[in-house]
C-alpha cells in the first residue's frame, strides 16, 4: 500500500505592509498598517513631505496602525524637531505604543500634538 502522507505546506510570513493615502479637507495623511523596518523608507519619506508642506497644521491620522517600533516613532520625532517655529503635527488616534515611545525618549516635543478624539 502506497503512502499518501504530505507534509504540511511551510508557513509564510507575510511582509509588513504601511498604508498612506491624503486626507480628505485638510493637510495631513491617513496610516495604516506597520510602522517597522521593513515599512520605515516609505514613512520616512511622508514624513519629508510634511517638512515641504506650508500648512502650520499637519493632521497624521494614525488610528490603523497597528505597530509602530521605537525608530519609526523617533522618525516622526525627528520630522517635528525639524519643523519651523509655529508649525506642529497632530497626532489623530495614535496606538498607545506610539504615545509611549514619544513619552519615554522624547518627551514634551512642542510641535507634536495628540488627539484622541
Amino acid at each position: 500500500m502506497e503512502s499518501r502522507y504530505r507534509a504540511p505546506a511551510p508557513s509564510v510570513e507575510a511582509a509588513p505592509a504601511l498604508t498612506l493615502s491624503p486626507l480628505c479637507g485638510r493637510s495631513g495623511l491617513r496610516a495604516a498598517g506597520e510602522i517597522s523596518l521593513g515599512t520605515r523608507g516609505a514613512w520616512e519619506q511622508a514624513l519629508e513631505v510634511v517638512l515641504c508642506e506650508d500648512d502650520d497644521v499637519y493632521y497624521l491620522e494614525l488610528s490603523a496602525v497597528t505597530f509602530a517600533d521605537v525608530a519609526g516613532v523617533g522618525a516622526l520625532a525627528a520630522a517635528a524637531q525639524r519643523l519651523t517655529d509655529g508649525r506642529r503635527l497632530v497626532l489623530h488616534r495614535p496606538p498607545t505604543v506610539v504615545c509611549r515611545v514619544l513619552e519615554m525618549f522624547w518627551p514634551g516635543i512642542p510641535a507634536i500634538e495628540v488627539s484622541m478624539s
